[in-house]
């Protein structure tokens, strides 16, 4: 009988020891969620006319947002800005096409943000442009042009400052660009009128200055920008 008595505390020490370890394993796993990857882009597409759609009325149609199935995706969140006034849609789904209702004769812009259940970590897909077709017209108005050089918030030395965009349009009829340029928001001063993509102007330090660029194509329909800015040092 005194032998069990002896034997019975050494098989609770190791039933304890063995516990102890189980759970301190368990604690060292960590269960980790691979990233989704980036949506690719099929319609519509970019630097295009969109004329496939379900015309609503004579200002709306129902265009069909389709991208390919991004890796580790769950859900995708699309969005769609309004080029002419800015405004933007973001949209949430668990499908890789979405039917929205858009206006006719629109400048749009759309990109796709893939999410993945189990991870904060998000991937950002293209940003395309397409034009909505509206009713049957001659030409259309180009793209609003974007910032390459400076980017909007960026910082410079003082001195020459080479302003770049990139604009483009569905008739690939663009004329010229009218650059506006100042200390002072919006930009009234025009720094310059050219058939290029680049202007040099000339910054002082400790400034904060503000630039847009008007697109006009050769029958004189024009778009504006948004409007960028940067500092000097």
């Amino acid at each position: 009988m005194n032998r069990f008595k002896k034997i019975i505390p050494i098989c609770l020490f190791l039933i304890i020891i063995v516990a102890s370890c189980s759970s301190d394993e368990g604690e060292g796993e960590v269960n980790t969620v691979d990233p989704p990857t980036a949506a690719t882009l099929i319609f519509p597409e970019n630097n295009t006319e969109c004329n496939e759609g379900i015309v609503i009325s004579d200002t709306e149609t129902d265009v069909l947002f389709q991208w390919e199935e991004a890796t580790n995706a769950s859900s995708y969140e699309l969005q769609i800005t309004d080029l002419n006034d800015g405004t933007s849609r973001n949209i949430s789904t668990l499908s890789n096409e979405f039917l929205i209702r858009i206006l006719r004769g629109t400048p749009y812009s759309w990109s796709v943000k893939s999410l993945a259940s189990g991870t904060t970590e998000t991937a950002e897909s293209a940003v395309w442009k397409f034009y909505n077709a509206g009713l049957p017209e001659e030409s259309h108005p180009p793209f609003p042009a974007d910032a390459v050089s400076p980017q909007s918030g960026a910082s410079v030395n003082e001195g020459v400052v080479n302003l770049q965009w990139e604009a483009s349009d569905v008739d690939n009829d663009i004329a010229s660009y009218t650059i506006y340029f100042d200390t002072s928001n919006p930009p009234t001063t025009e720094a310059g009128n050219t058939s290029t993509t680049n202007t040099n102007v000339t910054v002082m330090s400790g400034q904060v200055y503000y630039w847009k660029v008007v697109t006009t194509d050769e029958i004189g329909n024009a778009s504006n920008s948004q409007i960028f800015q940067f500092g000097v040092n």
